[in-house]
């Protein structure tokens, strides 16, 4: 018999719940669904703050959040679903930074706190009560974390820069109300 320990469990707390924050607010982008834009007005929004296709980068954000909330909730490739959704959720951050820290006031600490949860669930795995683990870690090793968060850290700094001289240039607006 199995015995899990309550680090399992917080493992699974955290994964289920940050995953399912991340799916569901992809789902926005790519659904429209709990009120979200849909393609259609995500592209929009993405196009009004440098993300440019808007409608191409909507269906990337969203798939993304969608993928590895997913992922993460079930505890399945678990770096890779940690460091694509620290990505996203560092592009999300680029467009609220001006507004300063706090929700509030439209600042990047939701994204933020998301995207530095799910690097930690990249880096510390996802515990026992996980497909990982059902899996035998087949897509979950020790060297896949570094590799995921390497990748994604170097595309996430090429879409964001590149979005941030369109800003700079003047082709989108600075703040943003979505992320």
């Amino acid at each position: 018999m199995t015995c899990f320990d309550r680090r399992d469990l917080g493992l699974l707390l955290l994964r289920v719940g940050t995953g399912g924050v991340l799916a569901a607010h992809g789902a926005q982008k790519l659904f429209g669904w709990f009120g979200g834009g849909g393609i259609e007005g995500t592209g929009q929004f993405m196009e009004s703050v440098g993300y440019v296709p808007g409608k191409a980068n909507a269906a990337v954000a969203g798939g993304t959040e969608v993928g590895s909330g997913v992922l993460l909730a079930l505890g399945l490739a678990t770096p890779a679903a940690g460091a694509a959704a620290a990505g996203a959720m560092a592009g999300a951050a680029a467009v609220h930074t001006p507004n300063g820290f706090f929700a509030q006031s439209g600042g990047y600490e939701h994204p933020a706190f998301l995207g530095l949860t799910a690097t930690g669930l990249a880096v510390a795995g996802p515990g026992r009560l996980s497909l990982d683990h059902a899996a035998g870690h087949c897509v979950n090793r020790g060297w896949m974390v570094p590799a995921a968060l390497a990748v994604t850290a170097a595309a996430t700094a090429l879409v964001v820069g590149a979005r941030n001289k369109r800003v700079r240039e003047g082709g989108g607006e600075e703040e943003g109300g979505e992320g």
